[in-house]
């Protein structure tokens, strides 16, 4: 079994920061792509910004210049650093990881999710 926990959402002011942290666990052989994704109510879950298992990076474009992702392999985890938030970063954020556990090929995990607010 794979586990993947998800922390650091919360309430913050426009213009604030805050750090997500997404960290699996369990039967891992190996990790390739990690990623985190967003889905504000009434809205289609989206894609906030990816990291390949050699550290190449894609970020939406309504995060690039704010939201920044890394990963620390030893750890299986990966980060979501968010900067100069805006009301519309407002949404739960899920971290999405690929995993080979035993035999067989990678499939996607998915972390419980975290609720991001932000303030006006």
């Amino acid at each position: 079994q794979v586990q993947l926990v998800e922390s650091g959402g919360g309430l913050v002011q426009a213009g604030g920061s805050l750090r997500l942290s997404c960290a699996a666990s369990g039967s891992i052989v190996s990790i390739n792509g990690m990623g985190w994704y967003r889905q504000a109510p009434g809205k289609q879950r989206e894609l906030v910004g990816s990291i390949t298992s050699g550290g190449g990076q894609t970020m939406s474009d309504s995060v690039k210049g704010r939201f920044s992702i890394s990963r620390d392999n030893a750890k299986n985890t990966v980060y979501l650093e968010m900067n100069s938030l805006k009301p519309e970063d407002t949404a739960v954020y899920y971290c999405n990881v690929q995993i080979r556990s035993g035999f067989g090929g990678y499939r996607d995990y998915w972390g419980q999710g975290t609720q991001v607010t932000v303030s006006s």
